[in-house]
């Protein structure tokens, strides 16, 4: 997989609002499911077809108390997003998606970086959680390159709801990931 360029200006943060929906509905959909996915390293394309969100899970973080939906943006343009969430002393990170094309050039190590700062800034978060599908071995290994560790704590995937895709195996879970804060 060749290196997609990195925007060429630099990222600005800020909380999405209504408005803002259907592009981080499409943007969702385009860095994980289909064949716009395959641009990207990050997709479940070959793990779940389906729908990986859509404008009413998006509303719900939105409206939700201490939840963020952060988004990142170069030159206007929307390139990545990702949901932070306050879980009591710690934070839960999710949703986290980055253009297809601008994947592999460091964006996303920005998002994850802003969204640990944050959660530890705004909330006094001791720990970030997130879980991954467990066969994501090169996403796993993503995350434990920024600090991450592997739990060995796993959850089933909600087979059966197709809220969360459609499964194209039958060994899927999560695994959740931890990372110390501040």
């Amino acid at each position: 997989m060749a290196t997609a360029p990195r925007p060429a200006l630099p990222l600005t943060f800020r909380a999405a609002g209504e408005g803002d929906v259907p592009a981080v509905v499409a943007l969702v959909e385009s860095a994980y499911r289909g064949e716009a996915s395959r641009a990207g390293w990050t997709t479940e394309a070959d793990l779940l077809d389906g729908r990986r969100t859509d404008a009413e899970m998006v509303r719900g973080v939105l409206a939700a108390p201490d939840s963020r939906l952060l988004l990142a943006e170069s030159d206007g343009a929307l390139v990545a997003c990702c949901h932070v969430e306050r879980r009591g002393a710690n934070a839960y990170f999710g949703m986290f998606a980055v253009r297809p094309e601008a994947q592999g050039g460091g964006l996303g190590r920005e998002v994850l970086a802003e969204a640990e700062r944050v959660a530890h800034e705004a909330w006094g978060a001791a720990e970030m959680q997130m879980t991954v599908i467990s066969v994501r071995d090169d996403l796993i290994a993503w995350y434990e390159r920024r600090g991450y560790r592997r739990t060995g704590e796993r959850s089933p995937f909600p087979y059966g709801d197709e809220r969360f895709g459609v499964p194209k195996r039958a060994d899927l879970e999560f695994e959740l990931l931890t990372k110390r804060l501040g």
